[in-house]
């Protein structure tokens, strides 16, 4: 069935909005970041395997699938995303996560580049150099918005740009591999951080907290975020679903503000301000030259 060329961009814009109060249920859950992990990943998981259940007609192809290298390895990639943005978001302030985790574009052209030997433009470096100068710019905004190295900020940088690698993994491998059934190794990807966090927190602590926060975004906010934004990859350009996810970072941070009451300084403001321009601005200029004609 044919669809509007705005609804591929309506869907992109309604799967982003979902995800933006995700980093604030975190807050709100006042959980550290295994037992975050924990709750998360078991939730997600089951939703995510459920609908595969529900929705395949090819459930013994699937299950082979999984087993192999690549199902594996996208396995893991979830697995240590789920894992790497629990614990950046407990031990870290929120915006400067989100600032890393923004960089999934260029990540992924560096892979392109590394794995399927597609072309790195200039553009491409250039964003790099302007994503990580805005990275650090953040990093250097301690309370008295002085230059002077905060290392949680640091630590959140760090973990957020290794969130972004994992997800431009993801990217990169179901694009080699189509055949990878997505809810299916995303689901296990999500139970296998679960249960890590689970063991790790064990099962009396795993009460303490908000729990309702953490089903929240684990059964709700991430499940419809993924699916919206993944299916809007089908009827627009993925330039445009990459750009859209921007909400996140411009918005996730002032949820967090809004409901904890965790203020970026200045300098965290000013880096993540470069980081979404330049991959505004870069979204923008890859999107013209790679989309359709008119």
């Amino acid at each position: 069935m044919n669809r509007h060329p705005a609804f591929g961009v309506l869907l992109a814009a309604f799967g982003a909005l979902v995800l933006t109060p995700d980093a604030m249920l975190m807050r709100l859950s006042q959980m550290d970041g295994f037992q975050m992990a924990a709750w998360r990943g078991l939730f997600m998981g089951s939703v995510m395997v459920l609908a595969w259940v529900l929705i395949s007609r090819t459930r013994a192809r699937d299950l082979a699938v999984l087993r192999t290298p690549a199902g594996l390895a996208l396995v893991g990639c979830q697995f240590f995303n789920s894992m790497l943005f629990s614990l950046g978001i407990a031990l870290a302030p929120a915006a400067v996560v989100l600032f890393g985790v923004a960089a999934v574009p260029v990540f992924a052209a560096l892979l392109s580049w590394l794995l399927l030997g597609e072309v790195t433009r200039p553009a491409t470096w250039v964003a790099i150099a302007a994503v990580f100068g805005g990275i650090g710019i953040a990093v250097l905004g301690g309370e008295a918005d002085g230059l002077v190295l905060d290392a949680r900020a640091l630590i959140g940088a760090l973990f957020g740009l290794g969130v972004a690698l994992m997800l431009a993994m993801n990217f990169v491998m179901l694009r080699a591999r189509p055949q990878l059934p997505i809810l299916l190794v995303i689901g296990c990807g999500a139970w296998a951080a679960g249960l890590t966090g689970t063991v790790i927190t064990g099962l009396d602590a795993m009460g303490n907290g908000q729990v309702w926060a953490m089903a929240v975004t684990g059964a709700v906010v991430l499940p419809v975020s993924f699916f919206a934004l993944s299916s809007a990859a089908r009827y627009t350009h993925a330039a445009n679903v990459s750009l859209l996810m921007l909400l996140e970072t411009v918005l996730g941070p002032l949820w967090v503000w809004a409901g904890v009451g965790e203020r970026p300084t200045m300098m965290m403001a000013l880096g993540g301000a470069i980081v979404v321009v330049s991959l505004a601005v870069y979204l923008l200029i890859t999107g013209r030259r790679t989309g359709p004609r008119t």
